[in-house]
């Protein structure tokens, strides 16, 4: 049996569906690899640092930043859509998932790590789902307005979360973000000199680094720096606190607990959780496609971040996904494929193990100066600033989205803005505008084609649908004279709701004495309208839909 052109062509397209890698992989040449080389291993040396800190931030162990910078990682960059995004930890899922799990269990207990590796395989299962549905257009329901309130929120929460440990203070029960500053309040008097030095320390020099060497890995040597500023000022270990030991290894193979209850339990989360991700890898892989000109592909990079969830919760990792600074970073330094994200995986392995026993040095006022300065870059007041000054409305979703950050459960703070969106959405939808106006105001062809002298106009700047059939009707009685012609170049769609709409006004105009005309109509709102039997179809193959067109009655 031979096989066709067109099964022929589908097969290919197929397979890099399922296996993209074969898309980018045989092109490789030795330039390219080196060049990849060498972004991984500047990659690499940032996650160090990064890792650490996001993982201190999602209430876990160190070394589990560093696991989720691996796996994941390579996998995202084997079957994602992206040429240069790199994935691992972020801070934004890291306070998204402390704030998950810290009412179901103690913080860095093994119970607490069991639901982290749970959570992450359902984020990763609801992303894969997704992605194989083709449904990455899902991700536009949460609007840049929603992410940059909650982001501006997380951002609130991580630098206060980090304030005791950059005062020296001892760790304060974290219950909420209005719960934490009475508490705070009343230790002022306990405040030590020695962290605030070590804080104030490491947020100059890394802005320092930023600033003046933004291609060295500042973030590493300034911990190194603290950690000897650390060891001048309390040489036995006693007063400053430090991370505590890191174990050395490869990432241990874990299970997560697929019972009923535990599912029915972390399901509502997984799926915030999994949406955040997918809205951060998604924002991502479209920057980098406009640096590069290569075309998204918003289902890939979903199946993506669904497999590097789900491996990585066999492998010690929590939720993860595109990081805008590796990302950046990855792409400055010359990646050419995600060979470059790999790589920078496998450099880490030996990197972990060589910074695993320094990192017990590493003093915590330094870590909470690395994340103060994390939460401040979080902050988006570009998009504050165009919010505020352009559209009220999205200004609302912001600020719904920033305080239900505060005030509310994470997770729930992403359904609040996203509902906060589509009601907005359907508010401007469900009232189209619908300008007056005079028969002297129409083009010279509708006054030529309406003979009639009492005739209203008015222009429509909006679909038909049954939701906006009400707010159009009523601006409609306002209309009196026995004529009416609607200017329909603004209507693209009508359902069954607006034909009845056209045909009870056709029937007020005729009472009148009139006629309902609609002008300018677009082919396939006028085609309905024939099938209704509202327009006579048995004019020219080539309508002209610029000519009123009277509604029979």
């Amino acid at each position: 049996m031979m096989t066709s052109p067109t099964d022929m062509h589908r097969q290919p397209a197929r397979r890099l569906r399922w296996l993209p890698f074969l898309g980018w992989l045989p092109q490789q040449t030795s330039r390219s690899l080196r060049a990849d080389a060498i972004a991984g291993l500047t990659g690499a040396v940032l996650v160090v640092p990064q890792g650490v800190a996001y993982a201190l931030l999602a209430g876990l162990p160190p070394e589990y930043g560093l696991y989720t910078a691996i796996v994941p990682a390579i996998l995202a960059a084997l079957f994602g859509a992206s040429r240069q995004m790199v994935s691992g930890p972020t801070a934004a899922l890291s306070i998204a998932l402390f704030a998950t799990l810290q009412p179901f269990a103690e913080a860095g207990s093994g119970e607490f790590i069991d639901l982290v590796l749970t959570l992450t395989f359902l984020a990763g299962i609801f992303q894969l789902l997704l992605g194989l549905a083709r449904l990455g257009v899902l991700v536009d329901l949460v609007s840049h307005s929603v992410v940059t309130g909650f982001t501006a929120g997380a951002a609130l929460i991580i630098a206060t979360s980090q304030l005791p440990y950059a005062l020296g203070l001892s760790a304060i029960e974290n219950d909420g973000f209005l719960a934490i500053w009475p508490r705070l309040l009343e230790r002022l008097g306990d405040i030590r000199p020695d962290a605030v030095l070590i804080t104030g320390f490491t947020l100059v020099a890394c802005l320092a680094f930023r600033r003046w060497l933004p291609r060295w890995p500042g973030m590493l040597l300034v911990l190194m720096a603290a950690s000897l500023l650390a060891a001048w000022l309390d040489p036995g270990h006693g007063e400053i606190p430090r991370i505590g030991e890191v174990p050395a290894g490869l990432p241990p193979f874990s299970m997560p607990d697929l019972s009923f209850d535990t599912l029915r339990l972390l399901t509502p989360g997984a799926i915030a959780l999994g949406l955040l991700g997918l809205v951060e890898a998604t924002a991502i892989s479209r920057a980098m496609a406009v640096r590069t000109g290569e075309r998204p592909n918003g289902n890939q990079e979903f199946i993506g971040q669904g497999l590097s969830n789900i491996g990585g919760a066999f492998f010690s990792a929590y939720v993860s996904s595109g990081s805008f600074t590796r990302s950046g970073l990855n792409a400055s330094a010359g990646a050419c494929s995600p060979m470059a994200a790999v790589l920078s995986a496998l450099f880490l392995i030996p990197l972990m193990l060589l910074a695993a026993p320094l990192l017990h040095h590493v003093p915590l006022p330094a870590m909470a100066g690395l994340l103060l300065l994390v939460a401040a870059r979080l902050i988006d007041w570009h998009s504050i600033r165009e919010a505020l000054s352009t559209s009220r409305s999205e200004m609302a979703v912001l600020l719904i989205t920033f305080f239900s950050t505060l005030l509310l459960a994470l997770e729930f703070a992403i359904y609040f803005g996203v509902l906060a969106s589509l009601a907005l959405y359907l508010r401007r939808t469900t009232r189209p505008p619908v300008v007056e106006g005079t028969l002297s105001q129409a083009p010279q062809t509708i006054q030529q084609a309406v003979e009639e002298p009492g005739c209203n106009v008015v222009r429509i700047d909006g679909s038909l649908f049954f939701g906006a059939c009400e707010s159009v009707a009523r601006r409609l009685e306002r209309c009196d004279r026995p004529n009416l012609v609607i200017l329909a170049a603004g209507i693209n769609f009508i359902d069954l709701s607006g034909i009845h709409l056209l045909q009870r006004q056709a029937r007020l105009c005729h009472a009148r004495g009139g006629k309902l005309y609609l002008a300018w109509t677009k082919p396939d709102v006028m085609a309905r309208l024939q099938r209704a039997g509202l327009v006579d179809n048995d004019n020219d193959n080539n309508p002209n839909h610029n000519k009123p067109r009277a509604i029979i009655t």
